[in-house]
């Protein structure tokens, strides 16, 4: 699979910001700030739990091996991953950097699952008591462990370096 043109010139940071942004866009664009908040937040999440890929980019693709498979739909769905709505792409940028950055509270207080009101999958069950955030269920248990996952701990107040180098917005 060939990753979205936003993607290729990235590096380091700047790749997994990306890769963080385009799960925004594609998954909650259509969400308030704090639906948005919410799904970036499963994939950092993710990242710090010791069953997941250690990086953005890696959490994002797992599962990419086969279509319709990936964690995050719009990875593996095969429909264009080139965001068309310009203004909702800044958004998510400036979200994801805010995430990535450690600047926000975890509105799901450590989610690692997520999937749209619309539907009910059979998984559902098996990882705790259900939050509703916009049009997205989030969960904080672990399917065969039933365990809640410790919340992680986010910045109440922006430090200086998140209040340095933000994107206006």
């Amino acid at each position: 699979r060939q990753e979205p043109q936003d993607l290729g010139e990235a590096e380091g940071d700047d790749r997994e910001v990306r890769c963080l942004a385009l799960t925004i866009y594609f998954e909650a664009r259509g969400e308030s700030e704090l639906g948005q908040l919410a799904v970036g937040h499963v994939v950092m999440n993710r990242v710090r739990d010791a069953d997941f890929p250690r990086t953005v980019c890696g959490v994002v693709q797992q599962g990419s091996e086969a279509r319709n498979q990936c964690q995050f739909s719009w990875w593996c769905d095969g429909l264009s991953d080139r965001p068309r709505d310009k203004a909702a792409l800044r958004e998510s940028l400036k979200l994801a950097m805010q995430i990535y950055r450690g600047c926000t509270n975890d509105p799901t207080a450590g989610a690692l699952w997520y999937h749209t009101s619309e539907v009910r999958p059979a998984w559902s069950t098996k990882v705790g008591r259900p939050q509703k955030i916009g049009a997205h269920v989030f969960y904080r248990g672990k399917p065969e462990k039933q365990r809640l996952t410790k919340a992680f701990a986010t910045a109440d107040e922006p430090t200086a370096e998140c209040r340095q180098g933000l994107p206006p917005g």
